[in-house]
């Protein structure tokens, strides 16, 4: 399966992934306008952008960025809605890293989610549904997702999913050196 070439869709009793949509705007805004969720994204090798989109005009041009960079097989954003309540409460966003640093070949998975989905419980379900398949949608040689040391319910459920805290460090692209990242082989 290459995720550019058809993008799956997985789900399990409480969580859909798709690829983003336009029609995710307002749903995602309330996501990425949310102060107390902007300290858990991952904005490492971003070039500056750190995710905070506090107008709707602002995240219409994130989502289309996310789409071009689908077509451009960059990475692909996935939303996650939440089934009980039908409503996108964040994304998902993969890609292959290729780099000369440890985690070459590695799958990179951000998840960005509302803050009062930052629970072990929910973020554990969203990681679990999508890493048994991240392999071989991305053709990688494991997963890379980082959680910095005060993420403590994210840090809880991907032990749980299996990833473990790496000793090395991730060079981004200027050579700045990022820390925080846990890895699953």
């Amino acid at each position: 399966m290459n995720i550019y070439e058809t993008c799956p869709v997985l789900e399990n009793d409480k969580f859909l992934l798709r690829l983003t949509e336009n029609d995710d705007c307002d749903d995602l805004l309330k996501v990425y306008s949310d102060k107390n969720a902007l300290p858990f994204f991952n904005s490492d090798n971003c070039d500056g952008d750190n995710f905070y989109y506090a107008t709707r005009e602002r995240m219409v041009e994130a989502l289309h960025f996310w789409n071009l960079s689908y077509k451009n097989r960059w990475f692909v954003r996935f939303s996650i809605v939440d089934k009980e309540v039908s409503s996108v409460i964040g994304t998902v966003e993969l890609c292959l890293r290729v780099s000369e640093d440890e985690f070459n070949n590695m799958g990179i998975l951000r998840v960005d989610v509302r803050s009062d989905y930052e629970k072990e419980e929910i973020l554990y379900d969203i990681v679990a549904l999508i890493t048994p398949c991240l392999s071989e949608m991305l053709g990688c040689n494991g997963i890379i997702t980082k959680a910095p040391i005060y993420a403590v319910e994210r840090i809880k459920a991907i032990q749980k999913a299996g990833f473990t805290k790496s000793e090395h460090l991730l060079i981004g692209k200027t050579g700045y050196a990022y820390d925080g990242y846990w890895i699953m082989k």
